[in-house]
């Protein structure tokens, strides 16, 4: 069995629910869905969306990757509206990694001051 590395809970929330913002098995990270954790978050999208890849960064690094190493990202947002906002701070962050995308609106996120909400996949390059 591949032994998974988890990041430390970042909210009761996590704690007591039992889940987990971001780990890694094998040479795969996976981030679940991450909003803004600002209180109050952001008012715009897009400077929501920066945050946020902000945090995915951190997490990703604390389980030993890199952006470079993100193959995969899913962003969701309340207003289609905000995915040229949103897809700017995806070009910030992970132009050079070149991942594949995908941008859906939909209805409500967990909040309703949440504008964004992203998840992401990264695999390790094994030397």
């Amino acid at each position: 069995m591949t032994e998974r590395q988890r990041i430390a809970p970042r909210s009761k929330f996590e704690e007591s629910v039992g889940f987990t913002r971001a780990l890694r098995a094998g040479d795969r990270i996976i981030v679940a869905g991450t909003v803004d954790d600002r209180v109050p978050p952001a008012e715009s999208a897009g400077d929501q969306a920066d945050r946020i890849y902000t945090l995915i960064g951190e997490y990703i690094e604390e389980l030993g990757g890199t952006m470079a190493d993100v193959v995969r990202v899913r962003m969701f947002v309340t207003d289609i509206a905000d995915a040229d906002a949103v897809s700017a701070a995806f070009s910030k962050h992970l132009k050079a990694a070149c991942p594949t995308g995908t941008l859906v609106a939909i209805s409500a996120l967990y909040r309703p001051e949440y504008k964004v909400e992203i998840e992401a996949e990264a695999v390790i390059q094994q030397d």
